[in-house]
């Protein structure tokens, strides 16, 4: 009886088995495609400042989509900050509503040359050098942290992957000695500074878009312009 029993109870399991369904075969959830331009000129640059001291010549003209808003600012000797007070209002591009960064802080802190006077350009030691293979780079310091950009052959900064690099050397109040000869940004060794741990300048990734396009960079007669197209690109 126990031995029928034992075999009654095989028998349900065996049935129980064979009726659960079969299972299905999944598949890996495909990455998110990657963002993509949509080529629409969402913000228009035009910057130009003097590497020679000639502050009539800086300019910070810009054109973006929010609002309509767009600025043509310069510096003002009298004041001694923008003429028209643009800056506060490019923050609106600089950050998202997360606060969170879309394009290169180093590179907004180059915009802002173009509404300052010559004694900023030199305190903080900005100037370009030309390459032997025609690509430009620019280079300063501000509040104890090194930039350095660097173009293509042909001039272009193109966004958001251009060689675009950063480095700590100090403090706002005080640089490294090992990095500058007299305690300045005009002593600073670049080529020091940038021969290790250097850092991506670059947008916050996790911000909600980032700026995509080329802009033009030139150098002559001891102006540093910049110009160009860039795009919104959500994430």
């Amino acid at each position: 009886m126990k031995k029928i029993i034992v075999l009654f109870s095989i028998a349900i399991l065996v049935f129980t088995g064979c009726n659960k369904p079969i299972p299905t075969a999944t598949t890996e959830a495909k990455p998110a495609a990657a963002a993509v331009s949509d080529g629409s000129e969402d913000l228009v640059i035009d910057f130009q400042v003097s590497l020679d001291g000639k502050d009539s010549m800086n300019r910070f003209n810009w054109k973006g989509n929010i609002r309509y808003m767009a600025a043509e600012d310069s510096y003002d000797a009298a004041s001694g900050a923008s003429l028209a007070g643009s800056t506060h209002l490019f923050m609106s591009y600089l950050y998202d509503v997360e606060a969170k960064n879309t394009m290169s802080t180093g590179l907004r802190g180059l915009f802002l040359f173009g509404v300052t006077g010559a004694s900023q350009v030199e305190n903080d030691n900005l100037h370009a050098i030309k390459n032997s293979d025609g690509s430009i780079s620019i280079l300063y310091v501000h509040r104890g942290t090194a930039y350095r950009f660097t173009t293509d052959s042909k001039g272009i900064l193109s966004l958001p992957d251009a060689k675009m690099e950063s480095r700590k050397i100090g403090t706002p109040q005080e640089l490294e000695a090992e990095f500058t000869s007299d305690g300045t940004a005009m002593g600073v060794d670049f080529e020091k500074v940038f021969s290790s741990n250097v850092v991506a300048e670059n947008y916050n990734p996790e911000a909600m878009y980032f700026w995509d396009g080329d802009l033009k960079v030139t150098l002559e007669n001891g102006l540093l312009g910049m110009t160009g197209v860039l795009t919104a690109v959500r994430q």
